[in-house]
């Protein structure tokens, strides 16, 4: 059974960027910035959790407890 791109439980930035309809760049400025959920790097790969950024969305965006830097979890 495939899993749809919609159904993903890790985002790429392309597919945070359209789900708050934002360019690439603002992703990794929030994210550098710390006002968003933590990305995790798979590689050479940065990715955000699905239901995080859900939940970060639905509790109108606070910002993250994150240090500065990308706020990558590896």
């Amino acid at each position: 059974m495939k899993i749809r791109e919609s159904q993903a439980a890790l985002l790429d930035v392309k597919q945070v960027a359209a789900l708050l309809n934002c360019s690439q760049r603002h992703i990794f400025r929030l994210a550098d910035a710390g006002a968003m959920p933590k990305s995790r790097k798979l590689g050479t790969l940065v990715r955000w959790n699905r239901l995080e950024l859900e939940a970060w969305i639905a509790d109108g965006c606070p910002k993250s407890t994150v240090e500065t830097g990308r706020g990558v979890q590896k």
